[in-house]
């Protein structure tokens, strides 16, 4: 097997589109014994099989075609929102002193704004919804509960109330079994690398 690697964030041109998401496959320490010979143990990404959707017409399956090309864009955004939390937290722990944690999280702040400012203006009403449920689905947590925890429930609230003017919510849970269930279904699929 030849292992391909998928280029940093910051060798990638100045490009508009997200980081796309490489497919993982694990190669195990432990070998397998096939007909008197040893082979890798690989263990492959789960492969999820759904019964064909029935469209009742055009505009149903362009919905889903949609539905399919945005969360393509936007999974990496919300796996990079994800680890981002999960960086900014541990490296927060760290520092012994309340000003010196305020001070880290503004420049976080300042430097997310100006790195993905662009990216997320050029997305529509949709996609942003989207975004907010995505990161909901991999954060466990709301974009409003990340930036209150973060950066308090002045600013929480003033980037919720800039979403509202825009048709959007923060607060917006994910629900995987429910209205969200084809989103569920579109993310699986493009995690195993089906879609």
């Amino acid at each position: 097997l030849s292992a391909q690697t998928v280029p940093d964030v910051d060798d990638v041109p100045d490009s508009d589109e997200p980081p796309a998401i490489n497919l993982e496959i694990k190669v195990m320490h432990a070998r397998a014994f096939y007909g008197g010979d040893s082979v890798a143990h690989i263990v492959l990404p789960t492969f999820y099989k759904y019964p064909p959707l029935n469209f009742k017409n055009q505009k149903e399956r362009d919905r889903y075609n949609r539905l399919v090309a945005n969360v393509k864009r936007l999974l990496p955004l919300a796996k990079l929102a994800r680890y981002t939390v999960i960086e900014t937290y541990d490296f927060i722990q760290t520092l012994p002193t309340k000003k010196e944690r305020a001070e880290h999280l503004k420049r976080v702040e300042e430097g997310l704004k100006k790195q993905y400012t662009p990216t997320l203006k050029k997305l529509t009403r949709s996609q942003g919804r989207l975004l907010v449920k995505l990161i909901d689905r991999e954060c466990g947590q709301t974009g409003y509960d990340i930036a209150q925890a973060f950066i308090g429930a002045f600013k929480a609230n003033m980037y919720q109330a800039i979403a509202f003017c825009f048709g959007n919510s923060l607060t917006k849970r994910y629900d995987p079994k429910g209205e969200d269930r084809y989103i569920e279904r579109v993310v699986r699929m493009v995690e195993s690398g089906q879609l």
